[in-house]
């Protein structure tokens, strides 16, 4: 008789989730895994990413690319994110996210929500984002595969990856106010926010986005994801909950 086979699946908990989050949401770039269009041949390319407010990856992509022909024709396609250290790169955590890339319509408010959150990550991107054969694809989570580390793999859920944002328009209006209120007035809270808070190194930190679960900061390459205690329920509890960051941190 054969030996029932173990499964190296962990039970996904409130730490994996984290993990998963903060993978993606601090994610400079990727590796898009879609079908060449014409061949089917898998074919894998690394693209800039960004986030939606609900943690949804986003892209910017050229039509002259091989991967935009690709995810336009068959939408089904993965992204690979995480960084790797020093040392053996596979004792590093990364996740694969199981997408479908839906394009965002240039005229929309969806469109201008994506681009600021996609600047605020990427802005030397400004240079082209506007050019008329460039488009932003939202690929909208379906699970994910986390591998935290040797023996640390998980299966995740939609629902374990993203955060439910009922107002998105409104959220971003509110975010694109804050964020440039902050980078302009409080640069000091952002340094603490960065430097005490998340524990990273002297820089010229500023805050690139909000959203319902936390902030990003950015320095040149290097970002750092300082979370909320608690999900804001309204956008209007962005500055008090700022301001009670910026108290904690002088504390510290």
């Amino acid at each position: 008789m054969d030996k029932e086979t173990k499964s190296v699946i962990r039970p996904t908990d409130d730490e994996a989730r984290l993990l998963a989050k903060g993978l993606i949401r601090s994610a400079r770039f990727g590796a898009l895994a879609a079908l060449e269009a014409g061949s089917g041949h898998p074919m894998a390319s690394r693209v800039a990413v960004a986030t939606d407010l609900d943690g949804t990856p986003v892209i910017l992509t050229s039509t002259l690319s091989g991967h935009t022909a690709a995810i336009l024709q068959t939408p089904a396609c993965s992204l690979l994110v995480g960084e790797p250290g020093k040392g053996d790169p596979l004792a590093h955590p990364r996740i694969s996210l199981f997408c479908n890339a839906v394009p965002v319509e240039r005229q929309s408010s969806v469109h201008d929500r994506l681009r600021a959150r996609y600047l605020a990550r990427h802005p030397k991107s400004e240079l082209y984002v506007d050019f008329g054969d460039f488009s932003f694809f939202r690929l909208e989570l379906l699970r994910a595969s986390l591998n935290g580390g040797f023996g640390k793999a998980f299966e995740l859920k939609q629902e374990d990856l993203l955060i439910p944002v009922d107002d998105p328009q409104h959220w971003g209006a509110l975010e694109s106010g804050a964020v440039a209120h902050m980078n302009e007035d409080h640069r000091d809270a952002i340094k603490l926010y960065a430097e005490v808070l998340c524990g990273a190194e002297d820089a010229n930190w500023r805050l690139a986005c909000l959203d319902p679960e936390g902030l990003d900061l950015v320095a040149g390459d290097r970002i750092k994801r300082l979370w909320f205690a608690e999900p804001l329920d309204d956008p209007k509890e962005m500055r008090p909950t700022l301001v009670a960051l910026a108290l904690q941190a002088r504390n510290a």
